[in-house]
């Protein structure tokens, strides 16, 4: 074989750097993380996939005119992904329960308060507004939202910020319950309280998609793009007349754009931009904004537990955070753990629901904050 031709194919093997062969282990564990411990799969195995491509040097995968910089450019910089998965999180979400309890959304408010103190935080760190909000956004628990903040204010954060706040939701079930013991008490995690459902009417049910556009789009405009593209999956499914594009939403829009989103985080995550100091600071901030909102949910629900004689679980308030409906299902679980006749899961989905547009709302604020300093 001519020497110069075997030089040609080497050269990708003399290209390889540390910090690919790191970001080609690192993609192999999220992979390990999606197959063997099932942590939030359908994102983090494309995720794992798209940083191996990415860190093959010579492939052009990534470049300009490469598949994966094309599908980046076409989802990311136009926004159209995090509004996708928004539409079929909303054709998903039955908001119900929130409906029959609006007091629920007093703790979807709590449950961003981590948001803003890490935001703080982070300019305290040397962050730039823009970066600070984007990391502070993570606290919302919620991935769509986080892209979607990060890739308007701070693009060169958005593969760190993706996977930190991709990887703390399918920690939800880890991070969440050690924070609800520590923060209640067992006479407070043992609160029945009965649920006598109140029915929703079908037309309250259509309206109130319709309702929440309008009044979250007077009050903070850069919040309506999400908070519309959410709605809009809403009324598809409680319409009622539109059964397949309500499928379709929930199934193949949100299986298609998760797999495409999925490959181009990945893409993003390049050795060289992604292995450093502030990566790791990211990675801290967006726990401690994780764990804030879960500690000002239950501070929120502790007092409602006094306000209403000792009749309100405060464990509910740690479903006041967008993980929907996973954070519901484990505040039944931590309850049904020192009671297993105590069941409190609607009242549990009606917060949860609630933290879905809270964090909608969060986003859109914390876009109009640094819109307006700036």
């Amino acid at each position: 074989m001519d020497l110069s031709k075997l030089s040609i194919l080497l050269d990708a093997f003399r290209t390889l750097t540390w910090q690919n062969i790191v970001m080609i282990i690192v993609g192999g564990i999220l992979i390990t993380l999606a197959i063997r411990k099932e942590y939030e799969p359908v994102l983090l195995l494309p995720i794992g996939f798209g940083a191996i491509l990415t860190n093959l040097p010579l492939t052009g995968i990534s470049d300009e005119g490469g598949f994966l910089r094309t599908i980046y450019d076409f989802g990311i910089g136009t926004e159209l992904f995090p509004l996708f998965i928004f539409i079929s999180i909303g054709a998903m979400t039955d908001f119900g329960p929130l409906l029959e309890n609006p007091r629920m959304a007093l703790l979807g408010a709590a449950g961003q308060f981590g948001i803003f103190v890490t935001l703080m935080l982070s300019l305290l760190f040397g962050f730039t507004l823009e970066e600070a909000a984007s990391i502070g956004i993570i606290g919302a628990i919620d991935g769509p939202t986080a892209i979607y903040v990060s890739s308007k204010l701070a693009p060169h954060l958005l593969a760190a910020i993706a996977v930190t706040a991709y990887s703390y939701m399918s920690l939800v079930p880890i991070i969440q319950p050690p924070v609800m013991k520590l923060m209640t008490t067992k006479a407070e995690r043992t609160v029945h309280m009965p649920y006598s459902q109140k029915p929703v009417s079908r037309t309250v049910r259509i309206l109130f998609p319709i309702v929440i556009t309008l009044l979250v789009s007077l009050i903070a405009p850069k919040a309506s793009p999400l908070i519309a593209a959410l709605m809009f999956g809403n009324l598809i499914r409680e319409s009622g007349v539109v059964e397949r594009l309500s499928e379709g939403a929930q199934n193949e829009l949100a299986n298609l754009t998760s797999l495409f989103l999925g490959l181009v985080i990945g893409s993003t995550m390049v050795g060289e931009r992604f292995l450093n100091v502030q990566t790791l600071m990211i990675l801290g901030l967006g726990l401690f904004a994780f764990v804030l909102d879960t500690v000002g949910g239950l501070l929120f629900g502790k007092l409602m537990y006094l306000l209403s004689g000792k009749k309100f679980n405060p464990l509910i308030g740690a479903a006041g955070i967008s993980a929907f409906p996973m954070s519901a299902r484990l505040v039944q679980r931590v309850a049904a753990d020192e009671d297993f006749t105590n069941f409190i899961l609607m009242h549990a989905m009606g917060a949860n629901a609630a933290g879905q547009l809270g964090s909608v709302v969060a986003g859109g604020i914390v876009l109009a904050i640094v819109a307006g300093v700036m």
